[in-house]
């Protein structure tokens, strides 16, 4: 149960990311524009690469390390003041070079460079990895709860015409520079002063850089489509397929909260030789993954056409077909999400997981000089799943001598048949009512009870496993 309330935990804060934008989109898509989006992800997405450089591997690097010493609170000390203390160097040195560059190179858009720069202080005093290693996932809820609804107020109140977009990228930086804040006051009482004399921060180093390698490829094909869509397609063409791949990632960060979850969960079992559990709870989660993922992506490609332009306006109507060809990376995320960063990293298997993902960052650079010049937008979300596929297929190859795969996609077949027969019923029905917030609830609810009946019928496991928890919930 405190796995399943730690998922929920995550999930919450994983969607509280990314839920002030999704919340003002149909507002700041209109106020500012497709053109002032479109440089507002340009840049943001030039700033990403320098406050992963600040980062280095550390949210993982760091989850990780406190998972395995969360039982001594002195070596866990140590551990934070030492890996805090580096994370704040690196980003401070990444801040100085991003303003050398802004100041040098960075013309028509200096002044939203240097308003960017506040995504890399944020990053720097980011200590939410401390919690997640914890297995704390309330306290990251809850400030984000918080910091996001005021941010959202904010942008409603002070973004009201085209010229406002210098205020609306402050008002994201800021709101991420302030929930990276409070959640400082929380130390008090988790953790105890180490003497900086002790502290040896450096030899952190070599290995939250190993762990940056598969960060920043990660982070390649989430921000290269748009800053190459920024060079060979209009700046429209980036918001239309910007607002679609979080439209999609929001969906994905439903399934995707349980990697941080099990991370250290499974990583704590890896430290105490528990190498069944470490399986058995790699195939739950496998299980689970798929049973959310797929209708997920099915009940996005339904409605994806009507969607995009009722929710964001007329002038996003590409959008729609931006989801649906982009719909598909939901169930590779998934998969790689659990072969990948809840099973090779916590085991020690970095190398195999990096190679994975720069392979799939390789991929998609390559697909995106093909595709983009072809199909603009609509490229760039094919290359997404194409890259994300690749991902998947080499971790796949990685755990073949420790996994048994069939054990894995063995269920698939029931999951994929159900949600085959939403996607059917949900897609005629979007063709011929009009999109409406009364209709997009009948939509997905019926959606939801044809996918359920369907797991129901097939004998899903992953209905087995819920009737299971609710037995022991009761008996506890």
């Amino acid at each position: 149960m405190k796995v399943i309330k730690n998922y929920l935990y995550n999930a919450g804060y994983q969607i509280l990311l990314m839920l002030a934008p999704v919340i003002t989109t149909p507002y700041v898509s209109r106020v500012l524009g497709a053109h002032n989006n479109g440089i507002n992800t340009y840049t943001n997405g030039w700033v990403t690469f320098f406050y992963l450089v600040g980062q280095l591997g550390i949210t993982l690097y760091g989850n990780r390390e406190i998972a395995y010493q969360r039982e001594n609170k002195y070596k866990r000390s140590k551990s934070f003041f030492e890996i805090v203390s580096l994370q704040i160097m690196t980003s401070t040195v990444a801040l100085v070079v991003y303003l050398v560059a802004v100041f040098l190179f960075s013309s028509a858009f200096k002044v939203y460079f240097l308003l960017q720069a506040l995504w890399i202080v944020a990053y720097g005093i980011d200590i939410s990895w401390y919690f997640m290693g914890l297995e704390d996932f309330k306290k990251t809820v809850t400030r984000n709860t918080i910091v996001k609804i005021i941010s959202i107020l904010l942008i409603f109140v002070l973004v009201r015409n085209e010229n406002d977009l210098s205020k609306y990228i402050f008002l994201l930086g800021f709101a991420q520079l302030a929930g990276s804040a409070t959640l400082w006051p929380y130390l008090k009482n988790s953790i105890e002063w180490v003497s900086i004399k002790k502290w040896r921060p450096f030899r952190h180093f070599y290995p939250t850089l190993l762990l940056f390698v598969p960060t920043i490829t990660t982070q390649i094909y989430l921000v290269v489509n748009r800053i190459m869509l920024g060079r060979m397609a209009p700046q429209a063409a980036v918001s239309q397929f910007d607002f679609g791949d979080k439209l999609v990632k929001l969906v994905l960060a439903v399934v995707t909260a349980t990697g941080t979850v099990m991370l250290p969960h499974i990583a704590n079992k890896f430290t105490s030789g528990d190498i069944k559990g470490v399986r058995e709870s790699l195939y739950k989660s496998f299980d689970f993954v798929t049973a959310v993922s797929i209708p997920m992506m099915f009940g996005l490609m339904a409605i994806a056409n009507k969607f995009a332009p009722w929710f964001l306006g007329s002038q996003y109507g590409p959008t729609g077909s931006v989801i649906f060809y982009e719909a598909p990376a939901i169930l590779m995320i998934a998969w790689s999400n659990v072969t990948g960063i809840q099973y090779l990293m916590p085991i020690h298997r970095e190398h195999e997981y990096t190679i994975s993902v720069t392979i799939g960052a390789v991929v998609n650079v390559v697909a995106n000089l093909f595709l983009i010049s072809l199909y603009g937008a609509d490229g760039a979300a094919i290359a997404t799943v194409i890259s994300e596929f690749a991902v998947t297929a080499v971790q796949l190859f990685y755990i073949k001598g420790t996994i048994r795969r069939r054990q894995l996609f063995g269920p698939i077949w029931r999951y994929l048949l159900s949600g085959i027969f939403m996607y059917l019923v949900v897609s005629r029905i979007n063709g011929v009512i009009s999109m409406k917030i009364t209709n997009l609830l009948l939509e997905v609810t019926l959606g939801a009870a044809i996918y359920v009946i369907g797991l129901f019928i097939t004998k899903a496991p992953i209905i087995g496993q819920a009737k299971a928890l609710l037995k022991k919930e009761e008996n506890s």
